[in-house]
């Protein structure tokens, strides 16, 4: 049986930081009033160790900027921390592209935060984010010890979309094979290994102005785990064809703040995960994986805790083999 534990405390850590950004001390005061002060402390560096250790480690992806040192308890805005004095970047290769937003002090960029800005979706799912006295938009969990846009287009939340494509482990005669260990059958997932880091992930992506997240999953999953860009546009046709109905029907398991190596405190991932389930391994099961895009190998991957993936995507495994019922 599913539990919803750790999604509801992440959901309320969520809450509580992106409350904390605008009601300062007052947050801190009323948990400490709730459960007490070391009781809130503990839950607080808790929180911060599950959902913000990948964004505060050491050089920032992709450059020689070192991130400024922010111990746990230094991490929400509200904890006073004067000898905050991070690195300001924005990697060089997002500049001017289309799909980036212009520097944040070019006159004619003119954000509507925490709203629907065009066809670019500035809102978070951690609910309404602050924006600091000169104008930056902060993340929502807090300090990550580097300013700036780092490698991501947009400032404030950047939404992506993880398609967590799975089926059931079989033998050599078609039944499912059950783990010794946990007596629970063994699921398994598509996996892609990033080019720019060599780590195992979902074959996820960015999603596009004014693109709905069930046609980011599909488009992702193509890209990167069907090579679909260097296929012919009737191929491509035949296998949106194919992939359609089996995209429609994805069972939520995260939406919200993620721990990216790339987030900084004015820019940062958020992610919406949909588990899509090939029960018989009738359908993308029987199809033939080819890496393409942004992945430089692709696999039928077996689910359990020995998995080391990219950001927060073991998480996000983790909890799909607790929707199924599978070994862990």
């Amino acid at each position: 049986m599913y539990t919803y534990n750790t999604r509801l405390f992440i959901c309320f850590a969520h809450f509580v930081f992106s409350l904390a950004s605008e009601l300062s001390s007052a947050v801190e005061s009323h948990l400490n009033k709730r459960i007490g002060s070391e009781a809130g402390d503990q839950m607080r560096d808790k929180i911060i160790k599950m959902i913000h250790q990948n964004c505060r480690q050491g050089v920032y992806p992709r450059s020689s900027v070192n991130r400024f040192e922010v111990p746990e308890d230094k991490v929400p805005w509200f904890k006073e921390f004067p000898d905050y004095n991070p690195a300001s970047y924005s990697a060089p290769t997002i500049q001017g592209q289309p799909w980036a937003d212009p520097d944040i002090s070019d006159p004619q960029f003119t954000p509507k935060w925490n709203d629907v800005d065009g066809n670019v979706s500035r809102k978070s799912h951690t609910g309404e984010y602050a924006i600091n006295d000169k104008g930056f938009p902060l993340n929502p969990v807090g300090r990550t010890g580097i300013i700036g846009r780092g490698l991501l287009g947009r400032w404030g939340p950047n939404h992506a979309a993880d398609p967590i494509v799975t089926r059931w482990k079989r033998n050599g005669t078609g039944a499912v094979e059950i783990s010794r260990v946990t007596e629970n059958p063994i699921l398994q997932f598509i996996a892609v290994q990033r080019k720019d880091s060599g780590d195992w992930a979902l074959p996820g992506g960015m999603v596009d102005p004014g693109e709905v997240i069930t046609s980011t999953l599909r488009r992702e999953f193509m890209e990167e785990a069907m090579n679909s860009l260097e296929k012919d546009e009737a191929q491509v046709e035949e296998l949106k064809e194919s992939l359609e109905e089996f995209f429609k029907k994805g069972d939520e398991v995260f939406k919200g703040y993620v721990d990216d190596p790339r987030n900084t405190d004015n820019a940062w991932i958020e992610t919406v995960a949909l588990n899509f389930h090939d029960e018989n391994g009738s359908i993308v099961g029987k199809l033939e994986l080819s890496a393409g895009d942004d992945a430089a190998n692709v696999c039928w991957t077996d689910v359990n805790k020995e998995l080391e993936l990219y950001a927060s995507h073991r998480d996000f495994i983790k909890r799909t083999a607790q929707m199924h019922n599978a070994h862990w």
